[in-house]
């Protein structure tokens, strides 16, 4: 996984679930919980070595003996212990870093616009009406169980062949999504959980890439 360019931060993080809490106006908000404890940077990447600006970040323990030799490898060379997950963020400020630095939940204090990346529920094989929300037929007499096709997917004899791009049935969801704009309504330093308004993608307990909001 990797995230756009810019000069922004960003964390890992797992999907706890959703909840509400109260906001300053008295209001009840549907928030998401995301804990983004053991965020460390496992690699620092510049223009004169690889090319472009970037941070590798690790999150999530995992057993040493569970890890590949070159990934211990990578990872003893950064000074940290092996981590689950890694993902690499191109940013313009890239030299701040250090390998072995641990990242907080400081970057986004209440108030903050993140962007929240994931990938959203698979749901399967489904049809044309659920995956891309076709009409369907009348259920009238005569239809002759025709409610849920899709009907035509192309003429006969020119292109005598289906079009690339056609929407059709197939497998649903599983698949990358960010989420935009989206407001830290709390962070909990002790806990390191972030509480961000309203929905984000995956199941619960889905990996997540927090970063600073590019629009």
């Amino acid at each position: 996984m990797t995230s756009q360019r810019g000069s922004h931060k960003a964390l890992l993080g797992k999907k706890l679930g959703m909840t509400q809490i109260w906001d300053e106006n008295g209001f009840f908000v549907p928030v998401t919980l995301v804990d983004v404890s053991t965020n460390v940077v496992t690699a620092v990447k510049s223009d004169e070595t690889d090319g472009y600006k970037a941070v590798q970040i690790g999150y999530g323990q995992i057993d040493p003996t569970k890890v590949t030799k070159p990934l211990a490898g990578h990872f003893a060379k950064a000074g940290v212990t092996p981590r689950r997950h890694l993902v690499e963020v191109r940013t313009e400020d890239a030299a701040e870093y250090e390998p072995g630095q641990e990242l907080s939940i400081d970057f986004f204090p209440e108030g903050s616009e993140v962007d929240v990346t994931g990938t959203t529920k698979g749901k399967g094989f489904a049809g044309t009406i659920k995956r891309w929300g076709f009409k369907s037929y009348r259920r009238s007499h005569g239809s002759h169980k025709n409610e849920r096709r899709p009907g035509s997917v192309g003429a006969c004899a020119t292109p005598s062949r289906i079009l690339k791009g056609k929407r059709m049935a197939g497998r649903m969801g599983h698949v990358t999504a960010t989420a935009q704009g989206l407001t830290v309504m709390s962070a909990d330093a002790e806990n390191s959980i972030l509480a961000i308004k309203g929905a984000i993608p995956g199941p619960k307990g889905g990996i997540v890439l927090v970063r600073t909001a590019v629009k």
